[in-house]
């Protein structure tokens, strides 16, 4: 299974990237995560809604109408490790790609949102986008470790 994330940012601070690094180097190698860094747009004098309409028409160039889209958004569907167990199984049975996007410090544009066939969140706190990369990695490795039967995740 392969599955692509597609995150506005660019040089990460070293610990990011550690541990995205970390849990993409447990996943077995049948199962691969693609990380994309999206250029965020430069901030200047515009408003948040044109720094997400500039930001939408990079990571559009990035997909394929094929692609099984996810937006990471504070207002989507709250998720379970489960749940995200239940949706890798789902997917290596269609055969879809997928490609999950992260947006940057504005946020997704309302037309990634409205493209997106899954909208989902991890709490309605606020978080870095950054940080929120390594809690996607270890999410989708946690989420594996169900499916695997490994004995990493101890949930209910």
């Amino acid at each position: 299974m392969r599955l692509r994330v597609l995150a506005v940012g660019q040089k990460m601070p070293a610990w990011i990237d550690q541990g995205v690094d970390e849990y993409a180097r447990r996943l077995p190698k049948g199962v691969t995560v693609d990380w994309l860094n999206i250029a965020p747009a430069k901030r200047g004098t515009n408003s948040s809604l044109r720094y997400q309409q500039i930001e939408a028409e990079s990571i559009r160039a990035k997909l394929s109408t094929e692609d099984y889209l996810v937006a990471l958004h504070v207002l989507g569907q709250e998720m379970t490790t489960e749940t995200i167990a239940e949706r890798l199984d789902q997917w290596q049975m269609t055969g879809n790609r997928v490609s999950i996007v992260i947006g940057g410090p504005d946020g997704l544009h309302p037309s990634i949102l409205d493209a997106a066939q899954e909208q989902w969140s991890f709490g309605r706190i606020t978080l870095p986008h950054p940080l929120v990369r390594v809690i996607l990695s270890e999410q989708l490795y946690r989420a594996w470790s169900i499916q695997a039967g490994h004995p990493y995740h101890r949930g209910n």
